[in-house]
């Protein structure tokens, strides 16, 4: 099976692997960015959620990429399809080292995985599965021109209820050449 490899401007998307180990732990190590992703995980979690991701990846054909600076090759955090069993339908979510935010890097790394999914995997419809507080992920999702689709859903084993966004593919296909 062919790696994809998504490039924008600033970032390399790649699939994961062992060097992202460590700061992914880092990134669920931070109280303020897990906050809405399950909390804080002690390593041998990290470990297992590495290896979860990796597997769906060999399971479902796509999963969450690792997002890479290209200016310094510093590992910033996932962005991506994602799909465990539970989840009312696939989604792209993002997960970001909080020394990123506010930079573009989510909504950068978001589109990429937009035009992906539409025109390399054929989704009919993008959904991201957001919780209600969590104003700085409505902000990248709006920014990619979801919005909330006026339902809840239940975040399978993590006992969350979110706000489902999202956008048609016919949407994305439209508005994407203004977000260039």
């Amino acid at each position: 099976m062919t790696q994809p490899v998504l490039e924008t401007d600033r970032l390399i998307l790649r699939q994961p692997d062992l060097s992202d180990f460590e700061p992914l732990c880092e990134l669920m190590g931070d109280e303020d960015t897990t906050r809405f992703i399950g909390g804080v995980q002690e390593p041998a979690l990290v470990w297992r959620g590495l290896c979860g991701i990796v597997g769906h990846w060999a399971l479902r054909g796509y999963g969450f990429f690792s997002v890479i600076e290209k200016e310094s090759g510093n590992w910033l955090g996932r962005v991506g399809p994602w799909y465990p069993h539970g989840w009312p339908q696939p989604e792209i979510g993002w997960s970001l080292n909080r020394s990123t935010w506010r930079k573009g890097y989510a909504s950068e790394a978001a589109v990429a995985c937009m035009d992906y999914v539409v025109d390399e995997l054929g989704w009919p419809d993008v959904v991201h599965l957001i919780h209600a507080d969590n104003t700085p992920s409505q902000g990248v999702a709006r920014k990619i021109g979801s919005r909330d689709l006026g339902h809840d859903a239940e975040v399978a084993g993590f006992g969350m209820i979110v706000d489902v966004w999202g956008q048609s593919a016919a949407e994305w296909r439209a508005l994407r050449r203004t977000l260039r």
